[in-house]
């Protein structure tokens, strides 16, 4: 194929339902490596939902590493602190990371109780052991559901 290489990317909807707005803007993350190690294929809901949380999370943790860098006392922080008796730049950088695997826990979890829907190109899966497919067109919607006080 004259060595051109398509990138596959699945689009990440997210969506409160009873809203028009969108809960986050949507984004772009590369699918899951298959078993020949290319992108996309065919895994588990369980499985995808797990790589979406994870780039996610991985996405977080670098960006508050970045701020965490960016971060310098500037000449009235350290007049603050030599009136106090103590420089402390640490404060400022009282950053914690964020853990994949709890996150991805408590996903799973949240889908298993029925709080949010996820759509895969415009059909509700229902379980995580159900085998989905992703394409270069992959569209996912997470849609976060909203019960009535007293139902």
């Amino acid at each position: 194929m004259n060595g051109v290489q398509i990138e596959v990317c699945m689009v990440i909807s997210t969506r409160i339902l009873g809203k028009r707005k969108p809960l986050l803007s949507d984004f772009s993350i590369e699918p899951p490596l298959d078993q020949s190690g290319g992108g996309g294929g065919d895994q588990t809901l369980r499985e995808l939902i797990e790589h979406i949380v994870r780039a996610q999370v991985n996405q977080y943790n670098n960006q508050k590493q970045a701020q965490r860098f960016d971060r310098v006392l500037g000449v009235q922080e350290i007049q603050e602190g030599l009136l106090r008796g103590k420089l402390d730049p640490a404060s400022k950088s009282n950053i914690q990371e964020a853990d994949a695997e709890e996150a991805v826990g408590v996903a799973l979890l949240a889908f298993e109780d029925g709080l949010y829907k996820v759509i895969i190109d415009e059909t509700e899966r229902v379980s995580l052991d159900e085998v989905v497919r992703v394409t270069a067109d992959t569209n996912i919607v997470f849609l976060r559901l909203v019960f009535l006080a007293g139902g």
